[in-house]
């Protein structure tokens, strides 16, 4: 009797751990300096209270970072603007987008420093733009120059992450930079916006934007995470959206924003101006998610493989797009 007593409280000791081990659930989730309404729902743990789940989030300084950290796995869940995350699906990696975090529209700019005598793209001919590679500001500064009929290979365009061009700018090594916030809003103080992404947008009718993708094995599993992910990222960039009023410098909100980007609270209303931030229907419509988005993916992709920076474009860019997520949060 014993022994049964022992094989049996084995055996429910065995039980409890394997139920232990399935109740486990935990996501790493990589994000940058983007200045972005989603910064106040990380501040106030929500995820974490909605979910039950163990949520960690890893700062990275880079969209071409977070895609490593994805093909790595180490992060399950990443954000990314487009460029990088069209070159990640290029290279076959088992990610998708579910997410549009922002249009980048007016957020992302080329600046020329005060005194560097650039008054037009031609005049950036044996410049030093700085650039994260393999980012929107990369794919948008080589589209411009092409635009402008401005051979890149004139420029001297090198590649620094964020906070590498804070300094470098700084120090007065560059002669401009075309970047996001909170570094855009620096090196505004002592340059002049030259071009946006916006205005490149318009004028090659590509648009760049960032996104939140998913590694698919995790997606899998993890359904019922990833809906509740995506309703806690519409309702944030709703109570954005309609109380803008109450988004100032003083409000938690914003403290919250400029605490996880790394900004100015004074800086970040304005910040947050310069992005458009997609509804869950517009998430979901042929704009974004229902098809745009492959469309841009693949119209990044194509011009990145002329440039040498990937060497594979997909014949179809909607395998690395998946909306399940929006529509189940609208459903809702």
């Amino acid at each position: 009797m014993k022994k049964n007593l022992h094989v049996l409280a084995l055996a429910a000791s065995v039980f409890l751990m394997g139920n232990a081990v399935a109740e486990t659930k935990e996501v790493v989730i990589a994000y940058q300096d983007m200045v972005v309404p989603w910064r106040y729902a990380q501040e106030t743990h929500n995820l974490e209270q909605k979910t039950g789940y163990k949520v960690t989030f890893r700062k990275l300084a880079s969209g071409a970072d977070v895609i490593r950290a994805l093909a790595s796995g180490s992060v399950q869940i990443g954000e990314a603007g487009s460029a990088p995350i069209a070159s990640g699906l290029s290279q076959g990696l088992n990610i998708q987008l579910f997410w549009i975090l922002d249009n980048i529209n007016d957020a992302e700019a080329l600046v020329v420093r005060n005194g560097s005598n650039v008054k037009t793209l031609a005049d950036l001919n044996g410049k030093r733009i700085a650039v994260p590679f393999v980012s929107t500001s990369h794919f948008h500064t080589l589209l411009a120059l092409e635009h402008a009929k401005v051979d890149p290979r004139g420029v001297k365009i090198i590649n620094l992450r964020p906070p590498e061009i804070a300094a470098a700018w700084e120090r007065g090594d560059i002669d401009a930079a075309f970047i996001w916030d909170p570094v855009l809003a620096k090196v505004k103080k002592t340059g002049k916006t030259l071009i946006s992404s916006g205005e490149i947008a318009k004028q090659t009718g590509t648009a760049t934007f960032d996104g939140i993708v998913v590694n698919k094995d995790f997606a899998k599993q993890n359904d019922a995470f990833l809906t509740e992910l995506v309703k806690l990222l519409a309702a944030t960039d709703a109570d954005y959206r309609n109380n803008k009023v109450n988004w100032k410098t003083d409000s938690a909100q914003i403290k919250a924003v400029a605490k996880w980007a790394g900004a100015e609270a004074a800086e970040v209303p304005a910040s947050l101006a310069l992005y458009e931030f997609p509804t869950l229907q517009q998430q979901a419509s042929a704009q974004w998610l229902g098809g745009g988005a492959a469309k841009s993916l693949a119209a990044t992709a194509a011009f990145l493989k002329s440039q040498g920076t990937i060497q594979t474009v997909l014949p179809d860019y909607s395998v690395g797009v998946n909306a399940t997520w929006v529509r189940k949060a609208a459903a809702q």
